[in-house]
């Protein structure tokens, strides 16, 4: 597994790792804001695991090494703060953030209007459409292709609510339309364990990410390779 940096212009059961994730039907129930009910089957809070062995820690996000994996963290220009980590698996690739949450009510219904109303001021559409996770945006956005022609970048936008955190992932590549070819990386997203630490924050303030401490040790057995970070996929943010 290869750890990277990259630049960023502007801005189920509990699974172990290692674990096979829930089977589709496990996560599909969706809560009353549209959003993942995790119940057992993840992503998970740091208190809900028994310990952090085995994962690669980004300060914020706990991720599960599997075989293949690339992680980039992804670096503001203006301030070199970490502000995004994306996993590249077998051609596609997630984009993961984690933000503060108020305590008593979720982000995501909020978040998803939001995200439309981004998408369309650029000239793009999105689609609610319901996934493993709840409810889940489908976004396209106008493309120009290498030889001129316009297109469209596809993204898939899925999001859970956890306790005074909210965990957002952004599929691209064949991820973002093929359902197949994102299993992997849905597996790894019930994986991830989110750190939202005891310190009050604002909603919607990035938890913090960082390199792992240990990053200039060997790495363990099946780590994701290191890199340094490039940008991912990126539709909008939030504010």
């Amino acid at each position: 597994m290869v750890f990277g940096r990259g630049r960023k212009a502007k801005q189920e059961q509990l699974t172990e790792p290692g674990e096979t994730p829930g089977s589709a039907a496990e996560v599909s129930a969706a809560g009353p804001a549209g959003g993942a009910v995790r119940g057992s089957t993840g992503p998970f809070d740091v208190s809900e695991i028994e310990n952090q062995d085995g994962y690669v820690d980004l300060g914020a996000l706990l991720i599960a090494p599997q075989e293949g994996l690339q992680l980039r963290l992804e670096v503001e220009e203006a301030t070199q703060r970490v502000v995004a980590v994306t996993m590249d698996l077998d051609g596609s690739s997630l984009q993961l953030q984690a933000f503060a949450a108020p305590r008593s009510e979720g982000l995501w219904e909020e978040i998803r209007e939001q995200i439309g109303q981004s998408v369309g001021s650029q000239g793009g559409q999105v689609e609610e459409i319901q996934g493993h996770f709840g409810t889940e945006l489908l976004a396209k956005l106008p493309a120009s292709g290498g030889d001129g022609s316009q297109g469209y970048r596809v993204a898939r936008f899925i999001g859970v609510d956890g306790p005074r955190w909210f965990l957002r992932g952004v599929l691209g590549g064949e991820a973002a339309v093929d359902r197949e070819a994102a299993a992997k990386l849905e597996g790894l997203f019930r994986q991830i364990v989110v750190v939202r630490g005891e310190n009050p924050m604002p909603p919607r303030d990035l938890l913090q990410l960082r390199l792992p401490k240990d990053s200039a040790a060997p790495a363990p057995k099946a780590a994701p390779d290191l890199e340094q970070p490039e940008r991912g996929p990126e539709i909008t943010q939030i504010g």
